[in-house]
């Protein structure tokens, strides 16, 4: 063994560790905010509304305000507008991570909602608008808001969906607003809910009946902040407030025009106005404020088109945009967690600069992403992100086309629109995405075109076009233009369910008379990959739609029976899924850490450089050699007369009962703690505390540690740069796609479960692909998928002459995994070696029978049984056989009118354990 370090060296160690101690827990108190970082504080805010601005209404509202904000300490804001049918309660998660940014949030309940006042008006200018300046103007008034002048806070209006278009009306309405980020919203009400995929416009357009009734179902309602009242009591209280069964707490205007549309199935001009009163659209050439707009591609309420025309509008009059799309939406939900991070993100870099003013501006660069697969581990839906430096819009940079051809066919339209086909599942959540996408046209409702296979894969990015041509015997046509992406092995998937609604008008009974007409069909995200075919599809029916009730038969066709389908495509940069590190301070934090620690093992390296000079020539290729090691805690040994070898190629179990010194012996091989007597050798270098050779060894024991705010990903990094090595040694890529990680890894540690930590932990240990992995419980929170897969991830990493050491309790996954086990019990080494040798041959099976008494009673008598006891459980036996066949023994309980459920054999390194330790495993706790 090296001498132990000088009395000197220590205390120079001890002092620069604790002064590194002391400047790290400084500037955590200093830049890590009090838990929770802000208070908040509820208040009922009577505004006036309305077209003359005279009606009172009370809004339920919370604010969001930073610790230390203060007259002398002013801090900026953020109206944050919550989504149809939500209340303030729906906000608070995107609240708290914004006031943790430093920006008082203000968050209310619309007018209409939960225990707010007021009546639904759908986002008009004169009341829900108006009722967001009285908001503003209430900011205005506070001494620890920022004003950019009297009556004039310095504040941001954020939102999604209904919020996200409130964004946009206050931004056109209000000069005040400095910054607005809309997500997942609407351009024209009128165009959302009536499309028109030939450009004709909402009084032609298709009524999307289903989401126009899922929203008058949320809002016709009256909820009346009767949280917790009885069904019947909360109706009377409805009542004597005097709202129409038939509308809730729409407004009357509102209500009638839904209830004209939803029976003819199509619009009015005078609905399509008051739908246009409410839409962005006609404000957007007033928009000052720099404005994010953030949409999903999995939505078919309000697509990208939606985006696309308010980005078109904003940017015309010179203020700064950025687009970013992002894999979720109303069929989506939020999107997997890299593009919430991503989203996320991007929002912090925009607000920080157009309202607290610090960072150079953002860039005006669009980006997007797109699934690119799936996580087995963790089944989390995998992502990749990509940025251009200008906005194309939906045509993209470029595009390239693919021919479908086929004859003429005639397709019927069904009487009511029943049966119908079923592109979508519209506000379904997760449910959505066992639906979308699949292929449910329905026989004679459909005409299909198809491509020849590509002979390279097409990254679609913006919206197909194609041409069709129609005939009718009524003179008009509802059609459904879908494209389809089909497997060699003809699974065809629908992206995003989303689909192109066409209204036709003054066609011909003759489809040899019929023109082509222009189709856009709806933007998407998708990679159509080479040998994959194409397919127009033309449906007569849908179920999110609304379609003639007569019955019909139509006929349909491309331009002489083949045609180009245009698919645009953008040229991207890649993007790694950023990290959202809400407190910029501790990267500043990490590199001091990390420098600081890189300065303590420099300082010990040098210090114990001459030992490792010394190479026992026998050992120079075995990654760990371990003799007569003994570790004592004053008059308590706790391991003594352990020996044992880890060889290139092996993984190598480490067994033993609670107490027997597993983790004690894992704490000295790791240089954690100093042994009292013996030798190890890791690759034939002699094992101190600080010895060079600790870098060729991975190591997970005791648990995992990390920052919560950080993501997996910078918790990584960090530990790395901690060690003091280069970047490129870390092999980081390679780590993570052994343990499984995937897109998870991006994340914020403090959203992992156990399990998730877990392999975290090990990607940590993995790091830099050391010689020799040791891992204590390495499958500790693991789900039985997981424990299977960590099987594999075990038994691959010990390839390439690369070492495993893995301490478990858990008998039959060392059984499977290992290919050596070393028996710890009492602190001493029982046994050790090859798995079958350890295991032996053994004839014992469990049985699970009906009676056990008697069954032991019935096997007893049998010859050849040797012995016959109860397992824990009083249903089952386990029975030594002695040769015996397992058929011979259940023949003679069933003949004994005894019920056998199931025979298995009885784990083989359990017993070879039990032997080997006895009754050892009541110790109380692992030395």
């Amino acid at each position: 063994m090296s001498p132990p370090l000088s009395r000197r060296t220590r205390r120079r160690l001890i002092a620069g560790g604790a002064a590194l101690l002391v400047l790290a827990g400084a500037v955590l108190w200093a830049v890590w905010p009090n838990s929770p970082g802000y208070h908040t504080q509820d208040a009922r805010i009577t505004v006036r509304t309305g077209p003359r601005g005279d009606e009172p209404v009370d809004l339920d509202t919370r604010l969001f305000l930073p610790n230390g904000a203060s007259a002398s300490d002013k801090v900026p804001a953020v109206l944050l507008a919550h989504g149809f049918g939500g209340t303030k309660e729906s906000t608070y998660s995107d609240a708290e991570d914004l006031a943790g940014l430093g920006y008082a949030v203000l968050t209310w309940t619309a007018q209409g909602f939960g225990s707010s006042g007021g009546q639904i008006h759908l986002d008009s200018p004169d009341y829900e608008v108006r009722d967001a300046q009285r908001l503003v103007d209430w900011l205005a008034a506070r001494p620890d808001i920022r004003t950019d002048a009297p009556g004039d806070p310095r504040v941001a209006v954020v939102g999604s969906s209904y919020g996200g278009g409130l964004a946009l009306l206050l931004a056109g309405q209000d000069q005040r607003i400095d910054a607005a980020v809309p997500m997942a919203t609407w351009n024209d009400l009128a165009g959302a809910f009536l499309p028109e995929s030939t450009g004709r416009g909402p009084v032609d357009g298709v009524f999307k009946k289903t989401w126009a009734g899922l929203f008058f179902g949320n809002g016709a309602s009256p909820s009346l902040d009767l949280t917790g009242v009885p069904q019947d009591a909360a109706a009377a209280a409805a009542a004597a407030a005097g709202a129409d069964p038939s509308c809730g707490r729409f407004a009357a205007d509102v209500c009638a025009v839904y209830q004209r549309i939803a029976t003819a199935g199509r619009a009015d001009q005078a609905a399509v106005d008051l739908l246009r009163r409410s839409s962005p659209a006609t404000v957007l050439d007033r928009i000052k404020a720099p404005t994010l707009l953030v949409q999903g591609t999995a939505d078919t309420l309000f697509p990208l088109t939606e985006a696309d025309a308010n980005a078109r509008g904003i940017a015309a009059t010179g203020t700064p945009v950025r687009v970013a799309w992002f894999t979720g939406g109303h069929d989506g939900g939020d999107g997997p967690q890299s593009d919430r991070d991503r989203v996320r993100f991007l929002m912090a870099q925009w607000l920080d600069h157009y309202v607290k003013g610090t960072g150079d501006a953002p860039p005006t660069s669009f980006t997007w992403s797109r699934i690119t697969g799936f996580n087995a581990l963790d089944r989390g839906v995998v992502t990749s992100g990509y940025s251009n430096p200008a906005y194309p819009g939906l045509a993209g940079t470029s595009s390239s086309t693919v021919t479908v051809a086929g004859p003429a066919q005639q397709v019927a339209n069904p009487p009511a629109g029943n049966p119908a086909a079923i592109s979508s599942l519209p506000a379904a959540g997760g449910l959505s995405s066992f639906v979308n996408g699949v292929v449910t046209d329905l026989p004679g409702q459909n005409a299909r075109f198809t491509s020849a296979p590509l002979d390279q894969p097409v990254d679609i990015v913006g919206a197909p076009s194609v041409r069709i041509r129609a005939a009718s015997p009524s003179g008009e046509a509802v059609l459904f233009v879908k494209l389809y992406d089909v497997d060699p092995s003809g699974v065809a998937t629908l992206s995003s369910g989303l689909i192109a609604p066409v209204r036709l008008t003054g066609l011909p009974a003759d489809i040899a008379q019929a023109q082509p007409v222009s189709v856009t069909l709806p933007p998407i995200v998708h990679r159509v990959e080479a040998g994959h075919t194409m397919r127009i599809a033309v449906a007569t029916s849908d179920q999110a739609f609304a379609t003639p009730n007569q019955p019909t038969v139509y006929t349909v066709a491309v331009p002489d029976n083949a045609t180009a389908v245009t698919l645009p495509t953008v040229a991207g940069t890649p993007i790694a899924s950023p990290q959202v590190i809400w407190r910029y301070v501790l990267a500043g934090l990490l590199v001091a850490i990390a420098i600081g620690l890189a300065v303590v093992i420099l300082v010990v390296r040098r210090r114990r450089g001459r030992h490792d000079a010394s190479v026992h020539p026998d050992y120079a290729d075995v990654p760990l050699r371990v003799d007569g090691l003994r570790k004592e805690y004053g008059d308590f040994v706790a391991v003594d007369r352990v020996d044992f070898e880890v060889r290139r190629g092996q993984v190598v179990g480490l067994l033993g009962p609670n107490g027997a010194g597993k983790t004690t012996t894992l704490r000295v091989l790791m240089g954690l703690t100093n042994p009292t007597a013996g030798q190890i050798h890791v690759f034939g270098h002699p094992l101190v505390p600080g010895s060079p050779v600790l870098s060729r060894i991975g190591a997970l024991v005791e648990g995992p540690g990390f920052l919560p705010h950080l993501s997996g990903l910078a918790n990584l990094r960090a530990y790395w740069a901690a060690t003091g090595r280069p970047a490129a040694d870390a092999q980081l890529d390679r780590a993570l796609e052994i343990a499984g990680l995937g897109e998870s890894v991006h994340r914020r540690v403090k959203t992992y479960s156990h399990g998730m930590r877990q392999r975290l932990a090990i990607a940590q240990a993995m790091l830099g692909l050391p010689e020799l992995l040791v891992l204590d419980e390495p499958t500790d929170g693991l789900d039985p998928p997981q424990i299977a897969e960590m099987r594999r991830v075990l038994k691959r990493y010990a390839t390439d002459g690369r070492a495993v050491l893995v301490s478990s309790h858990l008998l039959a996954e060392v059984e499977q995994t290992c290919t050596h086990v070393v028996v710890v019990n009492k602190g001493a080494i029982v046994a050790s070696g090859p798995v079958d040798d350890i295991v032996g041959e053994s004839p014992t099976v469990q049985i699970e029978v009906s009676d056990a008494g008697a069954a032991a009673d019935v096997l007893g008598q049998l010859a050849g049984v040797r012995s016959v006891s109860v397992d824990g459980d009083p249903r089952q036996l386990v029975v030594d056989t002695n040769g015996t066949a397992r058929s011979e023994v259940v023949a003679e309980l069933v003949r004994a009118g005894i019920g056998v459920e199931r025979v298995v054999p009885r784990r083989r390194l359990e017993d070879a354990f039990l032997a080997l330790v006895g009754d050892s495993s009541s110790g109380s706790g692992d030395r």
